[in-house]
């Protein structure tokens, strides 16, 4: 049996069912309270699923998590910089209208979410250190055009290797609705 703290568990109330049924598990909801009950590994999985969810990522993003070629790794951002204006901070991440953080998840092949102090990354394992380097960079202070470079050899470098792989195709499949 795992446990898990949410600060808001609206969406995960509206989505239980069919969270449910997708991971595999029993969920519990008790005011902020969510425990997860089933075989350890899917308690895994339902545990790196809801910590996406719980960090901001709409449910059909986070299950992303269930295919073994992603990954997801959280980002403190107080842990990154001596910075007291977390704001700006967040800021420069997210962008102005969030086009910072559309453009890395494009060049990046990745999906972001930012949340309080915590950055969240989903992208496969060839994209997801690419992703930390470009969003602790930006984090440290590195000037937007810099980090954009840096992904753009990377991705010359994949391409290169023949390692590009593009998930277009998944991200249409998100909409408005899903929380972005």
């Amino acid at each position: 049996m795992e446990i898990i703290f949410f600060e808001k568990t609206s969406d995960l109330r509206k989505n239980l069912e069919m969270l449910q049924k997708k991971l595999e598990v029993r969920i519990e909801i008790s005011g902020r309270k969510v425990t997860i009950e089933g075989d350890s590994v899917k308690e895994y999985e339902a545990m790196r699923v809801l910590e996406a969810l719980q960090i901001g990522f709409p449910v059909k993003r986070a299950l992303f998590l269930l295919d073994e070629n992603f990954a997801f790794i959280k980002l403190n951002i107080k842990n990154l910089t001596n910075r007291k204006d977390l704001d700006v901070v967040r800021g420069r991440v997210i962008g102005k209208e969030g086009k910072t953080k559309r453009t890395i998840e494009d060049v990046a092949d990745c999906f972001i979410a930012v949340s309080g102090n915590e950055v969240g990354i989903i992208a496969d394992g060839e994209s997801i250190e690419e992703a930390k380097t470009a969003v602790t960079n930006l984090i440290k202070g590195t000037k937007e055009a810099n980090v954009y470079n840096f992904l753009e050899r990377m991705n010359a470098t994949k391409k290169k290797r023949g390692m590009l792989y593009i998930k277009k195709d998944l991200k249409k499949g998100d909409s408005k609705e899903d929380g972005d």
